[in-house]
């Protein structure tokens, strides 16, 4: 195959995480309002270009209060910062369609590079819509402390309120471009 644009399928895709909460839990939240620019040879990834563009004001952990402290200057500052972005810089094959994607991650200010494991689920044909589809996961962690993302709290019982450590699972499906 060739290069060719796909564009990501926001209704069979997502962008999870979750930390740890109070030494002993863990809150998961998604965010829900994202896009991203993928070019790809599906037999080749070392070649894509991948570029992601995430409305951070979009996260959903499913408690109101919660979304909107961690909008706040506490946390994200959405108004200051509305966008988190991801730009791949390195690809490198290592098993059977399994990769590691390195890139620059952009966040509350502050781009540092991160790698992700990435796997190729497959190409198929759409039965609806006669599209053809490739699928992706990818999983990693960052910290938040890394972006600035410092807000906490003591508990009495030792520890912190929320972890440093954010893991990453994202799942794509895209659409080939026409």
């Amino acid at each position: 195959m060739t290069m060719s644009k796909w564009t990501v399928d926001t209704a069979h895709s997502s962008i999870d995480f979750s930390v740890k909460h109070m030494m002993v839990s863990k809150v998961k939240g998604a965010f829900q309002q994202f896009s991203a620019v993928v070019e790809a040879d599906p037999t080749n990834l070392e070649t894509a270009n991948i570029d992601f563009s995430i409305d951070v004001a979009s996260i959903d952990t499913r408690n109101a209060d919660r979304d909107n402290h961690l909008r706040s200057a506490d946390f994200f500052d959405v108004e200051q910062y509305p966008t988190m972005t991801f730009k791949a810089n390195k690809i490198v094959k290592t098993g059977e369609d399994e990769y590691n994607v390195t890139g620059d991650v952009t966040l509350h200010g502050v781009t540092r590079e991160e790698t992700f494991s990435v796997t190729f689920e497959g190409l198929a044909k759409d039965p609806m819509s006669g599209a053809e589809k490739i699928g992706f996961s990818a999983n990693g962690k960052i910290k938040r402390s890394d972006y600035g993302l410092t807000w906490n709290a003591a508990l009495e019982t030792g520890g912190v309120l929320v972890g440093d450590e954010i893991k990453v699972a994202i799942e794509i499906e895209a659409a080939k471009e026409a």
